[in-house]
């Protein structure tokens, strides 16, 4: 379908004219367009249709975002040379007075400022990259920590829930809708010998010791900007932005910046978690939470990429085993391609666990 995307773009309180869209990034979730404004002093956005299958309740999604952006942008204002233009997105009010707009089919459609002279990288090929990413995650939680108000909503529910993710799988295993699992025994059997110790941050969280803090849930490296000069700028998709503990967003950092190798890597010989890139990041990202976490998250830090990776191995292999529903897949065993990369980056971190541990110790 078409959309009209001057008219769309009328609906929001933007300074400067419509002069083109074009479609914008490498975003699956999102339909996404860059506006390019006929003034050249004025702002270009980014104009997005927000996929209201993947997220059910956007009118709550786009209050989490509002929330955290406006406090956001209170601590830089407070910051002699910050950008706010570009050290926090900035969401464009529609005229209707909420952040988003339903057009005639019922899309909902919202609009940002466009962040100019900006980087972003699928490969972290240097350790000063990696410690800016984690300045820049570090920095997120960190101005968040003393938000005030009500708990954030949960965009997505249990997101993040290993035990639940671990009941969703052994469901998928007993039901074998795509007459899988005859072939699956070792993986299977990886997830289920560590079904018990994956579940430690979870139980930390009942008994108190790890507070419930606001995270980004999805610190994949190229959600996090740098500047033109490599320094940390800012996270973006804030959609997964709700209640969890840090030990998510330290740990999706790693799964995706320290491994050397592509997510879906067939040849499981080139996997491996590079420690020093790792340490690099965890030094950025401490710099910015050294005072703000307590002595138990900072202990079980190193613990982080070994769960969020887990995790995500689980997602890809109960996917399979449902018959490839959820993610987008190139060939019939992609999923199980990636269920394999993803179990031998965690054995990778396994193996360097006790390093990880004296890294953090280090930094802490």
């Amino acid at each position: 379908m078409k959309h009209d995307l001057r008219k769309i773009f009328g609906s929001f309180l933007a300074d400067g004219s419509f002069l083109k869209a074009e479609t914008y990034g490498s975003g699956h979730i999102h339909d996404t367009f860059r506006i390019t404004t006929e003034e050249k002093e004025k702002d270009d956005y980014i104009l997005q249709r927000l996929n209201s299958n993947v997220f059910r309740r956007i009118p709550e999604l786009q209050e989490n975002i509002e929330r955290v952006t406006n406090h956001i942008r209170s601590k830089l204002a407070a910051i002699p040379g910050a950008d706010l233009k570009r050290e926090c997105i900035n969401m464009i009010p529609a005229k209707n007075g909420k952040s988003w707009i339903n057009d005639d089919e019922g899309n909902f459609w919202r609009l940002l400022v466009f962040i100019p002279d900006h980087r972003s990288y699928d490969i972290v090929d240097s350790r000063e990259k990696a410690k800016e990413g984690g300045r820049a995650v570090g920095r997120f939680q960190a101005m968040l920590a003393d938000m005030p108000g009500p708990p954030l909503h949960e965009t997505i529910p249990d997101f993040h829930n290993v035990e639940k993710r671990l009941e969703w799988f052994e469901d998928s295993v007993a039901l074998d809708k795509a007459g899988r699992v005859a072939g699956l025994k070792r993986e299977i059997e990886f997830f289920r010998e560590r079904a018990d110790k994956v579940t430690i941050i979870r139980k930390l969280g009942r008994e108190g010791r790890i507070p419930v803090r606001i995270t980004h849930n999805d610190t994949k490296f190229n959600n996090i900007l740098l500047d033109e000069n490599d320094k940390a700028l800012c996270i973006i998709d804030l959609d997964t932005v709700m209640p969890g503990y840090v030990h998510y967003d330290f740990g999706d950092a790693i799964r995706t910046a320290a491994n050397v190798a592509a997510e879906d890597e067939k040849d499981l010989s080139k996997i491996r978690m590079d420690i020093g890139l790792f340490g690099a990041y965890a030094e950025g990202y401490l710099s910015e939470t050294r005072e703000t976490l307590n002595s138990t998250e900072k202990e079980y830090l190193a613990f982080g990429p070994l769960l969020i990776t887990y995790e995500q191995a689980l997602r890809f292999l109960t996917d399979y085993i449902d018959g490839d529903v959820y993610y987008r897949i190139h060939h019939e065993h992609h999923n199980l391609q990636r269920t394999r990369a993803q179990i031998r980056l965690v054995e990778s971190m396994e193996e360097q666990y006790e390093r990880m541990q004296d890294i953090i110790a280090r930094l802490a």
